[in-house]
């Protein structure tokens, strides 16, 4: 089967952070943020379990999520989406804060950004599905919110093997 009919589906692209026990804060590109109810406002993460963000998502059960705009470059991107916060402090040198409840949000490239407490999760397999209650949140900017399909077709974006929508080309069933 060509699995390229999934590509037509609309995703965004955020940095979704966190923070373990001893206040060590990690953050991760996410295309899987979306909200799920207006009342309350909810919304749903989905992120790969063999990510450090996963490992804080489950011992704090709090995130935050930053929108990018489409004016990020590309090494911004890739500082959150192909390195590991294992081997590096992706934070160190990126203009962010610290919200009330020490969640991260990365203000540099962003217009928006929310923070959530998890009130639930789905185990799918190679990722868990996080939603979660929003606690507060603000628009930083009037730049346009960057979409996958921007980062791939004019950013030239590659999604990575944890990303919920990479896709083998010569993936067979």
């Amino acid at each position: 089967m060509d699995y390229s009919f999934l590509s037509k589906i609309s995703y965004g692209v955020y940095i979704v952070s966190s923070f373990n026990k001893e206040k060590r804060l990690n953050g991760q590109i996410s295309n899987t943020v979306f909200q799920v109810t207006s009342d309350p406002p909810r919304l749903s993460i989905c992120i790969n379990k063999q990510n450090l963000t996963h490992q804080y998502l489950e011992e704090v059960g709090l995130f935050s999520v930053s929108v990018l705009s489409v004016e990020t470059p590309m090494t911004f991107i890739g500082r959150f989406g192909f390195k590991s916060g294992r081997d590096i402090n992706k934070f160190d040198g990126v203009d962010f804060f610290n919200t009330d409840l020490n969640l991260p949000v990365v203000r540099e490239n962003s217009i928006a950004w929310i923070e959530a407490k998890i009130i639930s999760k789905l185990d799918v397999g190679t990722h868990t599905l996080f939603v979660g209650d929003v606690l507060s949140g603000e628009v930083l900017g009037s730049a346009e919110p960057m979409t996958y399909d921007y980062y791939h077709k004019i950013k030239g974006g590659k999604s990575p093997k944890t990303a919920p929508t990479f896709i083998l080309s010569d993936k067979k069933k």
